[in-house]
């Protein structure tokens, strides 16, 4: 902040008129330079907008360990040279996500306004001259000088400021749940990325495989050999495979591209990805207590607190407020014969009609609004977590059934091609269970992708907690 010294601050003190008298008629001309020579002027500095294209690479990105509001990643070695696994990708979208800064930029303007919450009522300074019409013996000019301070506002003080105080660690708090909430978005896209991946190359593995076939069937046709009434089942498999193809290379661009902008990168940037998904294993006991210490750990149930006791003062202001505004001020003044005189002035509102009953009544509903709302999601979260762990064991079940099935059809798939390349089988039959195969081996993906949803979806849900045991989970779709 300048001082009075700036030569804005100077210019801006210096009367613009000498006082018409000495003595006391120059008080108000003084108290007013001294007024401005002790506040201090505040400058402005432009600041242009960006271009807003993301980092080039991932090299450009940075992600501070000391920042890290999770031990977890606060004591994960960062090195994007050897590619990024979950955890590295989790540590770079809380550092760079444009969504979080716009959060971060929020929490700055709660903690200014909490600053100007706590900072006294200006004294109102009045000042007022007349100037005699004829001039004559004894005849002066007249001043009158008043100094007054609002009452009201110096007994609400410590109210705004407890209002303040509650919202800015509301908004805090909501901030560290955006964290935590884009920490399990960033290990969902890098699960859905790889699980892409994973069916794409299963997919042009596929189709790779199925290009004998379809020229088979193509000279088949030519020459005269199969009708198109016997090849639709060729034909409409290596369509089907191509459909899946592109269906799920749109799906890749979507998740690439999220992941691109959580991460703050520019569009073009290479991302290479390494490790394996994200999963949790945790015990019985474990959500058991990570449900106990819900209220008292998870950023989102704090910030609702916070909220509600931001509303608790905010009622405790509105009752404070109902009681009369008071005013009080002083001042000295001289009339036109050189007549001095001192005296006061209380200024007061008469309590008739209004009150300030809306208002108390205004507060008090969003009172019980809010504590509705915060057993609400106490009562949600504890039904969420109920229906993810039923999900998650029986996506568990599914998948263990999907992996002893899709065994049994990769043996069937590898005996089927031997057989047809010694002309020992059919090509149709060869299709089928090429087919079957390959439905068998998405539908794994599938499963494994959406118990890994879950399961990270239940940590998010427990508040990310430490009590939660993490371990990878290993490939188990075999390339065709």
């Amino acid at each position: 902040m300048p001082s009075a010294s700036h030569p804005r601050c100077v210019a801006a003190a210096t009367p613009r008129r000498p006082p018409v008298s000495r003595g006391v008629a120059a008080w108000p001309a003084l108290a007013v330079a001294a007024a401005l020579a002790l506040s201090g002027c505040a400058t402005y500095a432009p600041s242009p907008l960006g271009r807003g294209e993301g980092a080039a690479s991932v090299a450009q990105l940075v992600a501070p360990t000391a920042d890290m509001p999770m031990p977890t990643l606060a004591t994960h070695r960062l090195d994007p040279t050897d590619g990024l696994d979950v955890t590295e990708v989790a540590m770079l979208t809380l550092a760079n996500s444009p969504a979080l800064k716009l959060k971060r930029d929020a929490l700055g303007v709660a903690s200014a306004q909490a600053f100007a919450a706590g900072l006294l009522p200006d004294p109102q300074l009045s000042l007022g001259e007349d100037f005699p019409r004829h001039s004559g013996g004894g005849l002066t000019t007249a001043y009158s000088l008043g100094l007054s301070e609002d009452i009201t506002a110096l007994l609400t003080r410590s109210s705004r400021r407890a209002v303040a105080r509650s919202q800015a660690a509301q908004v805090n708090l909501d901030l560290l749940w955006a964290e935590w909430q884009s920490v399990a978005q960033a290990r969902l896209l890098f699960d859905q990325v790889l699980s892409l991946r994973a069916q794409q190359n299963l997919l042009d593995t596929e189709q790779a495989a199925l290009a004998p076939v379809g020229q088979y069937i193509d000279a088949a046709l030519r020459a005269g050999n199969l009708t198109y009434d016997s090849a639709s089942a060729g034909l409409n498999a290596g369509a089907d495979v191509h459909k899946r193809l592109a269906d799920n290379a749109i799906a890749l661009h979507q998740a690439d591209s999220d992941l691109h902008v959580l991460l703050g990168l520019a569009p073009t940037a290479p991302l290479d990805l390494v490790g394996v998904p994200y999963q949790i294993a945790p015990t019985p006991a474990q959500l058991q207590q990570a449900l106990i210490d819900l209220p008292a750990r998870r950023p989102d149930l704090l910030a609702l607190q916070a909220g509600y006791q931001s509303q608790e003062a905010k009622l405790r202001a509105a009752v404070r407020a109902q009681f009369p505004a008071l005013t009080i001020g002083f001042n000295t003044a001289r009339d036109t014969s050189a007549v001095y005189s001192n005296g006061f002035n209380i200024g007061i509102t008469l309590p008739l009609f209004d009150r300030n009953r809306g208002n108390i009544a205004i507060e008090q509903a969003t009172r019980q609004q809010l504590r509705d709302d915060y057993a609400a999601r106490l009562l949600g979260t504890r039904s969420d977590m109920q229906r993810l762990l039923a999900d998650l064991d029986t996506l568990q079940r599914q998948r263990t059934a999907l992996i002893a099935h899709v065994a049994q059809l990769d043996d069937a798939r590898r005996a089927a091609e031997q057989a047809w390349q010694r002309n020992l089988l059919d090509w149709p039959t060869y299709l089928a269970i090429r087919g079957n195969a390959l439905s068998a081996d998405l539908d794994l993906l599938a499963v494994q992708q959406q118990q890994a949803t879950q399961a990270i979806a239940l940590q998010a849900l427990l508040g990310n907690t430490d009590l939660v045991v993490a371990h990878p989970a290993p490939a188990e779709v075999s390339t065709p």
